[in-house]
């Protein structure tokens, strides 16, 4: 039981990374970020997870532009990343 509890706080601890990285300063992006990781992420599977964290270590212009369609990562975990946040 202990290792459930280290995996949730793991978990929060995570999803408060993703949250705090996602505030980038160009508004434009925040406007993808924000709907999304307002949500209750609790549910993501660690391929998600994992995406997510790879994609907020990506430049602000990059991620706009593949946000924006312009572009699209050669990855895909990110790609699938980038799906999820479309979506929401």
């Amino acid at each position: 039981m202990p290792q459930i509890v280290a995996s949730m706080t793991d978990l929060g601890i995570r999803i408060g990374r993703l949250r705090w990285q996602s505030r980038r300063g160009l508004l434009e992006l925040d406007r993808f970020f924000e709907p999304f990781f307002s949500r209750d992420l609790s549910a993501l599977d660690e391929a998600t997870l994992t995406a997510l964290e790879r994609l907020m270590e990506c430049q602000d212009l990059e991620l706009l532009d593949w946000l924006l369609g312009r572009s699209a990562p050669q990855d895909p975990q990110l790609g699938h990343a980038l799906a999820l946040l479309s979506r929401h």
